[in-house]
């Protein structure tokens, strides 16, 4: 008979990073509220082993106007969470999701009240 020889598995390390159901539920909240009041069009997610990225863009074919990292390797030093600009800009970085999105909530409630 013959030898059974194993299928090499890679280590689990580094596995992918993605965000859990009560936090995406809260960006898509303001994702929808930011498409209803019209400055929103789009949006996209890249899961990788390092970050999970949520980008909102006004228009498809532009670069995001907000990209929204989860970065778990900063949860002890600057925390997790980043907000950053159009331009590349750190806007905002913290521990609490909705601390970072508090600039964006911010500026929905001045299209609402326009």
């Amino acid at each position: 008979m013959g030898v059974v020889t194993p299928f090499p598995v890679p280590p689990r390390v580094g596995a992918q990073v993605g965000f859990e159901r009560a936090e995406l539920t809260r960006i898509l909240d303001l994702y929808g509220r930011m498409v209803a009041a019209g400055n929103w069009r789009d949006y996209a997610m890249d899961l990788g082993r390092d970050a999970a990225i949520f980008s909102a863009f006004r228009r498809t074919a532009e670069r995001p106007e907000f990209r929204i990292e989860k970065r778990p390797a900063l949860r002890n030093r600057q925390g997790m969470w980043a907000l950053i600009g159009e331009a590349g800009v750190v806007l905002k970085r913290g521990h609490d999701l909705a601390a970072v999105l508090a600039p964006v909530e911010r500026r929905l409630m001045k299209l609402v009240s326009d």
